[in-house]
């Protein structure tokens, strides 16, 4: 059946209808630790107007969020936090890591700070910068907006392609144990503690 321009209705597929409705509402779940937090505010004002782009209604609930966006440096004791946050979205989820501390710990090359999110949730989008402009946050919900549009279905069909994990290896996976070296030396024969008793456990 031949159809005309004025028969009221258009021909699509429905994966391209859904994801273009994902796309144009990403509601953002923000995660902000540091400095890194007062740029996503800035993004959100007049100025900027991240609403230009659907993604202006941020709620502090995960259970409403499309993208959680982890802006500034995260600690270890603020891991299962952030993960349990990850956890509670629903999906189709997505995660963009703002600044350099979130993407790869910064200048706090520490044992405290996590050295880059994307060991612990999987990130999509990854925002350079100490702290990086609202038009970088910007261009990072239009590239995020331009993989769900490519990768996108509408029953999730592209997560049952996940069958092995994609994330980074850790350290414990990169050394060999032969390889690893133990610091010498006696912490009682220390030149801090000596002379001071010893107290026995």
């Amino acid at each position: 059946m031949a159809l005309k321009l004025d028969d009221g209705f258009m021909v699509g597929k429905l994966d391209f209808l859904a994801n273009w409705v994902r796309k144009n509402s990403l509601w953002p779940m923000p995660f902000a630790t540091a400095c890194c937090g007062i740029e996503l505010m800035a993004t959100a004002s007049s100025r900027y107007d991240i609403a230009r782009f659907g993604s202006e209604a941020m709620r502090f609930t995960p259970r409403q969020c499309d993208v959680m966006i982890v802006a500034g440096r995260v600690v270890m004791k603020m891991v299962p936090v952030m993960q349990r946050i990850w956890q509670q979205m629903p999906e189709p989820k997505w995660c963009i890591s703002m600044g350099a501390c979130a993407s790869s710990g910064g200048v706090f090359d520490t044992y405290s700070v996590v050295q880059g999110i994307d060991r612990f949730i999987p990130v999509d989008v990854y925002v350079p910068g100490c702290p990086p402009r609202p038009e970088q946050l910007i261009r990072a919900v239009l590239d995020l907006q331009e993989k769900v549009m490519r990768t996108g279905t509408i029953n999730g069909r592209e997560f049952a392609k996940r069958t092995a994990y994609e994330g980074p290896n850790g350290p414990g996976f990169e050394i060999d144990p032969n390889e690893i070296v133990v610091a010498p030396g006696n912490f009682k024969t220390g030149s801090r503690t000596r002379g001071l008793p010893l107290v026995n456990n």
